[in-house]
């Protein structure tokens, strides 16, 4: 039990604790209400600097005994300090008895003990957070002892290696989540149970991770680094503000014009009653179902005929658009004939010129792939009179937007179809924006495809109508027709790619990001990736528009091989 001298010692370590983290930081918390429970149970969080365990303590609701590592307790002072706020030692390298029967000791008294399942300071491909495995040890003590874990992820703690962040009115931003108790499945065998904590644990650290990374938007810099890296002085680089700065007034322009164009489209009264009616519909619905390709037997022809080089089929989704219901896709091939592989090229939402994607195509020949530019919905060929170029594939009507996408989708499945029909056996997808998205929803239903690369992708469809600065107008008409988040959020089962898992083999897909973008958000395509396990990420020194992302990622897949 503790002694009086332990309890005053706690409270003098906890109030100072508070007081030099709330001069130094600012702490962010989300899901303290998971920490305030009765009971004993066991916290496990990740490890990015030495100062985790006192900032995890000065924030959650119980008083928290920390498992620490045995080096530090033979250090006069330290050793002292640790064990007067009731820390115990642990030995990193091996499974020790004393240990283990201290901490169950500890947690059948209805107390709380923090571990850290990493065994240490870890980031990148090290930790768990970057998709390391998790060390046995937290699921066998929890099992042991009859308790919960709560999980909890922190991030921003490594910055204050830095000298430099603990000086006045610097107040270096802290993030951290805490997420629901994870059950020690009594009822299962102790196998079983073990495997069952550890696959729980290991899917909580990943969704508080991008739930922190999602809500809070945070980028590259504020995910864990180095100590080493972060106690170096890195001076700002004037260049890459400018940059920033450049990047910013690019995208907040675009924004402008595309809310300008929105504004064109104003939803009618029946608008939330047809929207209730088309999320009803599409409940009932898989990605496998909602995207189904039937085969094409003029496209088929089309190809066999090969007359010159557009292709145009007859859409499987009729719109109220004669223009928009006719297909096309521009084939570019390379020496090899059809038997090549094809790169399927999926442009940005309202384009302003096929002739970048031309040039594009013409260095795919060169490295032996045949090359298919598609017209997608609303777009070039597609264009109703009287509309400018991609208006109407994204507005506030919700419901053609939903269906400009699925026709995107089965169109091109459509054509992937039809080329294997005709030798080509192998294919590779290229998304910018808009057609990113496409190519991700093409992901989750499409399996054999040799890369996807998605540029700067709209992969948060979430954000994309409530948050993002290029759908304003979108979002004060969707409120006027009072259509809530709710019922849209029905539909990314269908529509959200970061709601969703990919059907093709995730090694094989590359999320570009830009590091400047403010409508693909860092963050969200870091989150994806982040679920999307396997996957690849490169960032690019760019906002949403611009030409050297397009560049970077040719030249990573070539690197690749692909």
């Amino acid at each position: 039990m503790p002694t009086r001298f332990h309890s005053v010692a706690n409270r003098a370590a906890s109030l100072s604790m508070k007081v030099l983290f709330g001069y130094s930081s600012r702490i962010h918390v989300v899901g303290w209400d998971y920490t305030n429970r009765a009971g004993g149970f066991l916290l496990a969080s990740n490890h990015i600097s030495h100062f985790d365990p006192p900032i995890i303590s000065s924030v959650a609701g119980r008083k928290i005994d920390w498992m620490a590592m045995a080096e530090f307790f033979p250090v006069p002072g330290l050793g002292h300090f640790l064990r007067a706020v009731d820390s115990f030692p642990a030995a990193r390298d091996r499974a020790d008895r004393k240990t283990i029967r201290s901490a169950i000791e500890r947690l059948k008294n209805d107390r709380v003990v923090g571990v850290f399942p990493e065994g240490g300071i870890r980031d990148g491909a090290r930790s768990l957070l970057g998709g390391a495995p998790l060390r046995p040890g937290a699921s066998t003590l929890a099992h042991m002892a009859g308790v919960p874990i709560v999980p909890c992820v922190i991030l921003g703690s490594d910055r204050l290696y830095a000298k430099r962040n603990w000086l006045p009115l610097r107040r270096t931003p802290v993030w951290i989540a805490f997420g629901q108790a994870i059950s020690h499945f009594p009822e299962l065998e102790k196998s079983v149970a073990r495997a069952r904590i550890e696959q729980e644990l290991t899917d909580a650290f990943q969704r508080l991770y991008a739930d922190l990374r999602r809500k809070f938007q945070l980028t590259r810099d504020d995910l864990p680094h180095p100590p080493r890296e972060r106690m170096r002085f890195q001076p700002k680089n004037p260049r890459r503000r400018l940059h920033r700065a450049a990047s910013n007034a690019v995208d907040f322009a675009m924004c402008v014009s595309m809310n300008v164009v929105q504004s064109r489209h104003r939803l009618n009264g029946r608008s939330a009653e047809e929207m209730e009616r088309y999320v009803v519909e599409c409940e009932k619905l898989t990605p496998h179902e909602y995207y189904a390709a039937r085969k094409d037997v003029g496209l088929v022809a089309a190809i066999q005929n090969g007359n010159g080089p557009s292709l145009t089929w007859r859409s499987p989704i009729e719109t109220e658009f004669p223009r928009n219901n006719v297909a096309r896709a521009d084939f570019f091939p390379s020496a090899r004939g059809k038997a090549a592989p094809t790169v399927i090229m999926l442009h940005a939402l309202m384009s302003a010129t096929p002739i970048g994607y031309r040039r594009w195509a013409a260095r795919f020949n060169e490295l032996g792939w045949n090359a298919c530019f598609v017209h997608l919905p609303y777009h070039y060929s597609r264009v109703p009179r009287g509309h400018w170029n991609g208006e109407l594939a994204i507005t506030a009507d919700l419901i053609r937007n939903a269906e400009g996408l699925r026709q995107g989708v089965i169109e091109v499945r459509q054509l992937i179809g039809a080329l294997r029909e005709h030798g080509c056996s192998e294919f590779g997808v290229l998304g910018t924006s808009y057609g990113g998205w496409i190519g991700a929803l093409l992901a989750m239903v499409e399996r054999d495809l040799r890369f996807v690369a998605l540029m700067c992708p709209i992969v948060n469809v979430e954000h994309a109508i409530w948050q993002n600065p290029g759908t304003a107008f979108m979002r004060r008409e969707l409120r006027r027709a009072k259509i809530p988040p709710e019922l849209v959020a029905r539909h990314f089962h269908l529509s959200s790619p970061l709601h969703n898992e990919p059907a093709c083999d995730p090694a094989r897909v590359l999320f570009v990001s830009g590091d400047f973008d403010l409508i693909a958000r860092p963050a969200d395509i870091d989150a994806i990736q982040q679920k999307w396990r396997g996957s690849e990420l490169l960032r690019v020194p760019q906002g949403h528009f611009g030409y050297r992302v397009m560049r970077k990622t040719v030249t990573r897949l070539k690197e690749r091989g692909f």
